[in-house]
């Protein structure tokens, strides 16, 4: 299938590991012109000059004038923004009955605030254009929400809201706007929190993966690469009809349908 993917310009949050990484690899194997933000100029250097048509910008997104030289980079490099991909670290660990005032704040400051400063940026331009994707990266605690990841299943909750509400006001611009929610898929975050569950419970990091894989119908780990597949997929010309939906990549994890 031919994803109508080339020559696209992909904007990608957080895009030097993991699963921006991930996403970012599969656009650039298809085609796209990708620009890849991190926090290290070095690092996001290093992974642009691995790709096929790519530009590393050294960014912190979470405030305005990263966003601008992100946003300001990408289309200098390559012009307008066709697909926008909202990815950034997850919040820390914790219960809900131990939340602070301060963590819920940081819950929307964190996973609500810079998604919209980014969309607000990029979004007249697709409409006027009449063409866009906005995928964020998201969780299956949108679905289900997750032990011990209640700044997590807060903040990614309210910006699934906001995200179904956009799809359907930008539908009739032909742009589309969904999440992709991960489950056990095997990255460093995944470990971090394979460790942070291990020493909660006194236990060790292997009986934890063993318990995780157990749980997943596929009893494994996804692929960052399988990930990225999808990502793809969602952000490609022949997904022009798929919008406002929270599709799984999580080797059916979440029982629900």
């Amino acid at each position: 299938m031919d994803l109508k993917l080339q020559g696209k310009t992909a904007l990608v949050a957080a895009s030097t590991g993991g699963l921006g990484l991930a996403v970012a690899t599969a656009l650039a194997e298809e085609g796209a012109n990708v620009v890849i933000t991190g926090r290290r100029a070095d690092r996001a250097r290093e992974v642009a000059d691995a790709l096929p048509s790519a530009i590393g910008i050294a960014a912190d997104l979470n405030t305005d004038e990263g966003i601008d030289l992100a946003v300001d980079g990408a289309v200098a490099a390559f012009g307008p923004i066709d697909i926008l991909v909202l990815n950034g670290p997850g919040p820390k660990p914790g219960a809900a009955a131990a939340l602070s005032s301060d963590d819920i704040a940081a819950s929307f400051d964190l996973l609500v605030k810079p998604q919209h400063a980014l969309i607000s940026r990029v979004l007249p331009g697709m409409r006027s254009r009449r063409w866009g994707r906005i995928l964020a990266l998201g969780s299956s605690g949108i679905v289900a929400p997750l032990p011990n990841l209640a700044v997590s299943n807060i903040g990614r909750a309210a910006l699934a809201g906001y995200l179904k509400t956009l799809a359907a006001e930008v539908a009739l611009d032909a742009v589309t706007v969904n999440l992709l929610l991960p489950g056990r898929i095997d990255t460093d975050r995944v470990g971090e929190l394979d460790h942070a569950a291990a020493k909660r419970r006194g236990t060790t990091v292997e009986a934890i993966q063993q318990e995780s894989r157990t749980s997943i119908p596929a009893r494994r780990y996804g692929e960052p690469a399988e990930f990225g597949a999808s990502a793809a997929f969602l952000c490609s010309g022949p997904a022009s009809y798929i919008t406002g939906v929270a599709l799984r990549c999580d080797g059916g994890l979440v029982r629900s349908l």
